[in-house]
């Protein structure tokens, strides 16, 4: 059979624009995540709620800025880490609260 093959017909994407790709998701994601922290801070620090709550979340949102810069730099792997480890954060807030 003269039939083409499935490896013959992909057409792989340029790296550079995948990477390119995984950057600008990186950043987005950790300021997406920074911003979500951020509020909910600012949400129960205005409650009577005892004072680790804002900070877990504030803590959480910085880690998760720090993500977002090296997301932007290109170090994603990195970044997807320091979100895992922001939203962790954050989440020991949530369990507080």
């Amino acid at each position: 059979m003269s039939g083409s093959t499935d490896s013959e017909t992909h057409d792989f994407e340029d790296p550079a624009q995948e990477a390119r790709r995984a950057r600008w998701t990186a950043a987005g994601t950790g300021a997406l995540l920074t911003l979500a922290g951020l509020t909910a801070s600012a949400l129960r620090s205005t409650g009577s709620a005892t004072a680790l709550i804002p900070v877990s979340y504030a803590s959480g949102a910085a880690v998760c800025a720090v993500a977002s810069v090296l997301g932007a730099r290109g170090r994603t792997r990195r970044a997807l880490w320091l979100m895992v480890a922001g939203v962790m954060i954050m989440a020991v807030g949530d369990q507080f609260d």
